[in-house]
């Protein structure tokens, strides 16, 4: 399939730079590395408005900032979280005396980097809230909803309290209002296409989805192809059903996931004056690309219960780029904040330690498209490339790594992959190494540092053993070093772990909860394969014997 882009790796860096012909943005200046965009006006007079989270969507996030909506987005790679880093750069670019709001959408890899950036933020001294999105209602009451379209609703009523003046905690507690009032669903004809990679289709011609997310996952429920007004009303009534009984009246976002062209999406908003809830909407954002899945040739449809407040902030005028037009100019940059050093600590050799490193990080790199083939089968078919980036990053530091000092060496591995590796298993590995290391200092043995590690990154995530992720292969590994046996044994042991995931098809935690018992069956959980890997590498090493 052909796409419009130059290099792969530089399809982010470059869109943001398209967008930034827009005079009224900017871009930190530690961009790429960090990927910040900002208002160019901003004084930090009022409270800040930040979102984000992997690019992919757009317009969403970067396309909304400007006046009346956010203050400043930030964006990953490719359906992936951004960086703790990336997240702490906003807040400090943007934040005054009166503080500051982070709209998180209700994923894992968001709901980590970003509060975990808002954590550092408070101890820095700015007062930060947040409030997570959890609009999706295709996944019934029981799984914990998903962040979708409906954020936006949230962006535009939080951005224009915030213009008004309003204090932070009148905007978080009304930007909750609208949280609560917000409920969404998708459907789709096809998966989307990722850009300069091969996509295996898991649609026939007479099949559609219903209720799957905005980064390419299975939907809830495959039903057959049929006319617009039949889907609609399909999706429709899932819609409904999970709206209070009464005599409301709401207003419409039209999302365009990304292909579907504008005669059709016509004919879907015509689908939907037809349905029971024509008659109940006073007022229609699009159709439009809203939030995207890429090229998705699909929509989905967001409705927000009106009150006087929301109404009113709703109707007022706002300027970012999607919402209108704009003078066409070069990107401008601003100054970023200064981070942490992400190597604080002085290097030192241990040959048999660079063995491990090197090893593993050149593992993780040569699986990336396998990785990936696995998880598109129960995923977004990015975790090869996660996994990857941290051995890419393992592999340029090593000789900075103070390799002789065990405890230094784990805090370091876990500010590096809370600076530079993606999504939810990049910052959830940082906790752990983070952890592992501060326990290391005071206990200096290796798997009970390791274990105390990991319980806080079930903390932090809130997956236990049996939810279907690496925890399955994380822990029996660990819990065998801490008991003394050999590397061989843990390796065993996650080998066992991860294997077991492909029986496990019912859980309410992550993503797996999305996905049906077809589509988890026998299919390993693709981070729980990567640990068995990983260890199985280690334990093959000469140098390695316990």
């Amino acid at each position: 399939m052909k796409f419009f882009i130059n290099e792969v790796d530089q399809i982010v860096n470059e869109a943001i730079d398209g967008l930034l012909t827009n005079p009224d943005l900017a871009k930190l200046d530690s961009f790429p590395a960090i990927r910040v965009v900002i208002r160019k006006d901003w004084d930090k007079s009022k409270v800040a408005v930040i979102s984000g989270g992997g690019s992919g969507h757009e317009p969403a996030h970067a396309g909304f900032v400007g006046k009346g909506m956010l203050t400043a987005a930030v964006c990953g790679d490719i359906f992936a979280s951004p960086s703790v880093d990336a997240v702490l750069s906003a807040i400090l670019a943007a934040t005054g005396p009166k503080g500051c709001l982070l709209i998180i959408k209700n994923y894992t890899g968001d709901r980590l980097n970003f509060g975990l950036a808002a954590e550092q933020a408070r101890a820095l001294g700015h007062e930060v809230r947040t409030v997570t999105v959890d609009d999706d209602v295709a996944l019934g009451p029981d799984v914990k909803k998903r962040g979708v379209a409906g954020t936006l609703f949230v962006h535009k009523v939080a951005g224009q309290l915030a213009e008004e003046g309003k204090s932070l905690d009148e905007i978080a507690d009304i930007a909750q209002q609208v949280i609560d009032r917000t409920a969404s669903i998708g459907l789709s004809l096809t998966e989307c296409r990722h850009l300069g990679q091969q996509t295996i289709s898991r649609l026939n011609d007479e099949q559609v989805e219903l209720g799957l997310g905005i980064h390419g996952e299975p939907g809830i429920k495959v039903i057959a192809y049929d006319k617009a007004d039949q889907l609609m009303a399909i999706a429709v009534d899932t819609l409904a059903a999970s709206l209070p009984e009464t005599n409301n009246r709401y207003a419409l976002l039209f999302n365009n996931m990304g292909s579907v062209s504008p005669v059709e999406m016509s004919v879907l908003v015509n689908a939907f004056r037809k349905t029971s809830l024509g008659d109940k909407v006073d007022y229609m954002i699009g159709p439009a690309a809203l939030m995207s899945s890429i090229n998705m040739s699909g929509f989905s449809v967001s409705l927000l219960q009106l009150n006087e407040v929301i109404e009113k902030a709703l109707l007022a005028p706002a300027t970012p780029a999607a919402w209108q037009l704009q003078a066409f100019k070069k990107p401008a940059s601003i100054a970023a904040p200064s981070l942490p050093a992400t190597l604080p600590f002085e290097p030192s050799d241990n040959s048999r330690v660079q063995e491990i490193i090197t090893s593993t990080g050149s593992l993780l790199v040569a699986i990336e498209k396998e990785i990936n083939d696995l998880d598109a089968k129960v995923g977004d078919g990015d975790a090869g490339s996660t996994f990857a980036l941290t051995g890419k990053r393992l592999l340029s530091n090593i000789s900075q790594l103070p390799l002789n000092d065990t405890g230094k060496l784990l805090q370091t591995i876990g500010r590096i992959l809370a600076r530079e590796a993606g999504g939810s298993s990049g910052v959830l590995l940082s906790i752990l190494f983070t952890a592992a290391g501060n326990t290391y200092a005071s206990q200096p043995d290796l798997g009970a540092a390791l274990l105390a590690g990991l319980q806080k990154v079930k903390d932090y995530g809130g997956a236990q053993a049996g939810d279907r992720t690496m925890i399955d292969a994380l822990q029996p590994a660990f819990e065998a070093l801490a008991a003394g046996e050999s590397i061989s044994t843990a390796a065993q042991q996650a080998r066992k772990g991860a294997d077991d995931t492909k029986h496990i098809i019912h859980t309410k935690f992550g993503r797996s909860s999305y996905l049906s018992e077809e589509v988890l069956k026998n299919i390993p959980d693709p981070g729980a394969e990567v640990i068995a890997r990983v260890f199985e590498k280690i334990a093959g090493l000469k140098s390695v014997t316990h």
